[in-house]
Parts: structure tokens; sequence; C-alpha cells
């Protein structure tokens, strides 16, 4: 199994984890205001934006070397994307909030970039790991 088939399965591991966030009893993560680790809410329609990438990256992984790596690029590239544009307006597109709220703005900087980084993280390892760890 190719390296960037693990990180296919890693990343489905992670999207799969990041959909039930809102429906796992562990003390800390949901706040009273309903928002993960006090910073950003998660609804239905991102959670099922999470389950659709996580199934995406599982099917991937067990495909093949050639199907992750373009799984890698492309939901990089669209997450990476999706974060920079949280961090620029406050709202990003994955989850139509440019289109539903427009310009959003955060109480301070801190939160927009906490809100923003687990999508800025995600897609630049993926960009980059499709890169580094293209051997078979």
């Amino acid at each position: 199994m190719t390296a960037l088939r693990k990180i296919a399965f890693g990343y489905a591991v992670v999207l799969f984890a990041a959909a039930s966030l809102n429906y796992l009893p562990i003390p800390g993560i949901i706040d009273d205001q309903g928002r993960a680790f006090g910073v950003f809410a998660l609804d239905l329609f991102d959670d099922s934006l999470h389950v659709a990438s996580g199934l995406w990256a599982l099917i991937a992984g067990l495909l093949s070397h050639r199907a992750s790596k373009l799984f890698l690029i492309w939901f990089g590239a669209a997450y990476l994307l999706d974060g920079a544009m949280g961090l620029a307006t406050g709202s990003g597109y994955l989850d139509f909030g440019i289109f539903v709220y427009g310009f959003y703005e955060y109480p301070s900087f801190l939160i927009k970039l906490a809100a923003n980084t687990p999508h800025i993280a995600l897609g630049g390892f993926a960009v980059i790991a499709a890169r580094l760890f293209d051997q078979k």
C-alpha cells in the first residue's frame, strides 16, 4: 500500500471524526452555544460535507494510488481555498456561507484564524502530500 493511499485513509478518519463532533458526548468539545472548541458551529450541512469528503477519501484509498493522489489534489485545493476565503471574508464557499451570510465579521482575528485553520491545514497538507509522497 502506498503512502498516498495511507494518507487518504487518514483523511477519511479525520473527516469522519469531524462529522461526529456534534454527536459524541465528549466533555469540552461542544460548548453551551453549540460551538466546537468554543470557536465554530457545525451544522447538519457541515457534517454532511465532512461525511461526503470522508467517503471520497475512503473510496480513493481503497481504489488506488492514482485515485488517492487525485483526491488529495482536488480535496486539498477545495479545502485550502475555502479556508483562505474564510480568512479573507469570514465565510467560506464549501458550506455556502459566503452566499448565505455574505462577509462575516468575527469578534477577533484570532477567532477567525482558529475557525479557518482546520480547512487551511487539511487542504494545505493534502496538496503538499500529493506532491511529496507520489512514489508507488
